[in-house]
């Protein structure tokens, strides 16, 4: 492509909301955050968003972690004592993108049962990962139930509130905790139509992202009740995640919090705009299930190109796009994300899967974008 034609490409990054930036309110609030030594709890800007985080989770307390990976990992930590029973979801990111660490770092059997189509755990399955003899030494007992809400690999699922009320039934009668990883968890209040404390709710952790769709650039919160999260603290430290003046981070989650959360609406019109345009390319084979968050996943119908090439193709033309599993595309909506992206993108999408290729196609969508 000529440079004087790639300089006046669209750019529409679809791979995924952790590529959201800052906004200029974050970054001028990080510019002017009061600090202090975090490690000593004498951030003043921390303990706000700590405090704001826990508010309105409706949990007693919070603590502000490096990344999503760290908060799912201590909080299982803080969770299981050693060689304890994680039950986890086959399909979820802490058993499949988290490195192992509950095992590796915490000495937990990480025990994985089958994710069903809408991102839920049978019942029946979370039964039978129980021993019949919880006294037989050679059995692992299990401490803690992960839920994922929503579940990423499995489309974008929210899990319904009915459902969670049943998981923490079963985690009552078996004396476990229950750790919810949400990730996007207001984007899963939003779908349920409550506020994320009625989410938050069944759970006893809770862990949310700050530097997915709500654009801070940094960070994950884990909220419960006060002791828990004194555990987490300590975790936290042993695992390397103290942080000295930290108020530089949570400065941009304090804005995530107050005015992030609320325009996530957009985000998950724009999905929906998405699937609406790709349901009319014959080339695409959409995921049937409604559009619930902020996610779309399609497959490539055959006769057709390569999932690389396609990949490629969309690449240059601007349209970043990545496989979410088998041949499986994900595309996810965010901040950096309009209406006009997304309808650039489903014309790109649409011209590269024409019979012929759609070159010229393309080549007319991009002289539209330059208008």
């Amino acid at each position: 492509m000529p440079a004087s034609m790639e300089a006046t490409v669209r750019q529409v990054e679809l791979r995924s909301d952790t590529f959201t930036l800052p906004t200029s309110r974050m970054l001028d609030a990080m510019a002017r955050a009061p600090l202090g030594d975090d490690v000593y709890a004498e951030d003043p800007t921390v303990n706000a968003l700590e405090k704001r985080a826990a508010d309105l989770l409706g949990k007693e307390a919070a603590c502000l972690m490096p990344s999503g990976t760290m908060a799912n990992l201590a909080s299982l930590m803080a969770h299981c004592p050693r060689g304890a029973k994680a039950i986890v979801g086959e399909d979820s990111d802490i058993y499949v993108y988290e490195a192992g660490g509950a095992s590796v770092c915490g000495s937990i059997v990480l025990h994985p049962i089958p994710n069903q189509p809408d991102g839920t755990l049978r019942l029946a399955d979370l039964e039978a990962a129980f021993p019949l003899d919880p006294l037989d030494p050679q059995f692992a007992l299990p401490a803690v139930i992960c839920l994922e809400n929503p579940q990423n690999h499995c489309g974008g699922r929210v899990l319904a509130l009915d459902y969670l009320a049943s998981v923490r039934a079963l985690a009552d009668r078996r004396g476990v905790a229950l750790h919810m990883d949400g990730a996007r968890l207001f984007n899963a209040a939003l779908a349920c139509g409550v506020p994320a404390a009625k989410v938050a709710a069944y759970a006893d952790s809770v862990q949310f992202c700050l530097s997915k769709g709500l654009s801070a650039p940094i960070g994950s919160m884990v909220a419960g009740d006060a002791a828990f999260v004194a555990r987490v603290r300590r975790i936290r430290k042993m695992l390397g995640g103290g942080m000295r003046q930290a108020g530089v981070v949570a400065a941009a989650g304090l804005i995530s919090l107050s005015h992030m959360t609320g325009r996530l609406w957009e985000d998950h019109a724009n999905a929906e705009r998405l699937a609406q345009r790709l349901s009319q390319v014959p080339g695409v084979e959409l995921d049937p299930r409604p559009i619930q968050i902020n996610m779309v996943f399609f497959r490539l119908r055959q006769p057709g190109p390569s999932l690389g090439t396609f990949l490629a193709r969309a690449a240059e033309h601007g349209v970043r796009l990545a496989e979410l599993g088998e041949g499986r595309i994900r595309c996810v909506t965010h901040a950096g994300v309009t209406a006009a992206d997304i309808d650039y993108a489903a014309g790109v999408i649409e011209t590269i899967l024409a019979p012929a290729g759609g070159q010229a196609d393309i080549e007319h969508e991009l002289e539209r974008a330059r208008a």
